[in-house]
């Protein structure tokens, strides 16, 4: 079993030798270390050694930072001064400043070690005469200690920097769907692992907008398609089960060798689940380093489930509160949810950020809401209304604007613009403020141009409804002139889309 503590552990890789360079023009140079220091090991790795007989070779091998983990180099070879050289080279155009350099030379007068190690960025200076085993140990010990630190500082620091990434781009999610989906990718990019995984959340039994303590699956990677977004832990891969359920047991996060569950529970008691396995083995730093960015993710999580459940709310009401106002109108079931869908095809027409366009999805159905203050007998009138009756109706824009604009919340300010502006044309003849072109918000706009289509194809107490292609005709003759241009043009360019959605929800 998965979880169990006795299982054989699989056996260790070995850990890959520490690289060093020698760049030296004396042969028996290259000898002598490389017999010296055949046998030496630190922190369970041993040496591999690449051997360079002049800077310009070196130059060849050192292509990229990293590489090596020592160098030991000497100072004079092609010229009295090609080692100090080749330390600039390496420090200043190769950019490495974890490698750790060591001068070694037989000529000390030809570089003094006060003055090279001032002006050089080296980590030691020897004599070629040190080329004892005590001595050259006390050399690779130094330096490789040194190297290894500052790895480790390296790795840390760009853990930090992928967690940060990662957590930015989760964060930028604007939907919980998007968010988990972005947890699972970012979470693989954090270690730099091939992964596979599942994001699932359980809620308490007191919620009562899903199904209390029922799993349910919010985003899969490909090795896990096959799972239903309602699931029960009994249906998942027994792997997936059995760490969520001992996860749920402990309240805690669980790992193994090729896998990582990540649990966080909410203040409201709902269950936060993240099941991430991978190719090869995740090191201790690296669960570490998943560990922080699984918190982070779980605080931001809690957030958005929140919002997305006042989001859901907020649509529902302005839902409902559409179909009322609908409902005692002369406009057909279905106008204002319509309007609504028409609206934000404009809108992604547009290129408005998706944020943006599910914003005016819920306000646009709300661009009629000052008829609530306009008396029955005229919004149902049959026939032509006369000119007061024409002027008490078109104070329904007004009326709508002073009804939401008391709200600081961005989807009502958003409807009561809209409210307010969807009957002013582009060529100024609207009403109520004669507001022309640009002048008119780009919200009330496209509501403006939904709204009479719609209009025009649903049936009033007053007339039969009009075909979709004479509504577009229309258009067509009032662009530039009431409608704008632009977004008229826009609407004929997608007449595929509305032929589709009267197919699917026709004016009643």
């Amino acid at each position: 079993m998965l979880f169990d503590d006795e299982e054989t552990p699989a056996p260790a890789a070995s850990a890959p030798p520490w690289d060093i360079l020698v760049v030296d023009d004396e042969q028996a140079v290259h000898q002598v270390t490389e017999l010296v220091m055949s046998d030496f090991e630190f922190d369970g790795r041993r040496v591999r050694f690449t051997h360079c007989y002049s800077g310009a070779e070196a130059r060849g091998q050192l292509t990229e930072p990293g590489r090596f983990a020592l160098v030991l180099l000497d100072v004079v070879m092609e010229s009295e001064h090609a080692g100090l050289e080749l330390v600039r080279y390496i420090r200043e155009e190769l950019g490495d400043r974890n490698v750790r350099i060591v001068l070694r030379t037989g000529q000390p007068g030809q570089a003094p070690q006060a003055l090279v190690l001032k002006t050089y960025d080296i980590n030691d200076y020897r004599e070629k005469t040190e080329l004892t085993h005590a001595k050259l140990s006390t050399v690779f010990y130094s330096g490789l200690r040194a190297y290894r630190d500052l790895m480790r500082l390296e790795r840390a620091r760009q853990g930090l920097r992928r967690s940060i990434d990662a957590i930015t781009q989760v964060c930028d999610s604007d939907n919980l769907r998007h968010f988990c989906s972005a947890v699972l990718d970012q979470a693989s990019a954090l270690l730099g692992h091939a992964a596979e995984g599942v994001c699932a959340s359980r809620l308490n039994a007191y919620a009562a907008a899903r199904q209390p303590g029922r799993l349910q699956v919010l985003a899969v990677t490909p090795a896990y398609a096959g799972l239903q977004p309602e699931e029960t832990l009994e249906h998942l891969p027994p792997p997936v089960r059995d760490a969520f359920l001992r996860c749920m047991a402990e309240q805690a996060d669980h790992y193994g060798p090729l896998y990582y569950a990540c649990y966080y529970r909410t203040r409201d008691g709902n269950e936060s689940l993240l099941y991430m396995s991978f190719s090869e083995p995740v090191e201790e730093a690296e669960r570490e380093l998943l560990g922080m960015f699984s918190a982070n993710v779980a605080i931001t999580y809690e957030k958005l489930l929140a919002r997305e459940e006042a989001e859901a709310t907020q649509a529902a009401i302005i839902h409902i509160l559409g179909e009322a106002l609908e409902s005692r109108s002369a406009a057909s079931g279905g106008h204002v949810e319509r309007v609504g869908e028409i609206a934000a095809m404009l809108a992604q027409a547009v290129d408005m950020p998706a944020g943006a366009v599910r914003q005016l999805r819920q306000a646009a159905p709300l661009h009629d809401i000052g008829h609530a203050g306009i008396p029955d007998a005229i919004l149902n009138q049959p026939g032509p209304l006369d000119a007061a009756q024409r002027a008490r109706m078109q104070g329904h824009s007004d009326i709508g604007w002073q009804m939401l604009s008391r709200s600081q919340q961005p989807v009502l300010k958003l409807a009561a613009r809209i409210a307010h502006e969807h009957h002013e044309r582009w060529d100024g003849a609207g009403y109520p403020q004669g507001l022309r072109g640009a002048d008119i918000s780009l919200a009330a706009r496209i509501t403006a141009l939904a709204d009479f289509v719609d209009a025009m194809v649903s049936p009033r107490c007053y007339r039969p409804p009009h075909t979709l292609q004479h509504a577009l005709d229309e258009v067509r003759e009032g662009s530039g002139s009431r409608f704008d241009p632009a977004l008229a043009s826009l609407l004929l360019q997608n007449t595929d889309y509305l032929h589709n959605l009267y197919r699917r929800h026709p004016p009643t």
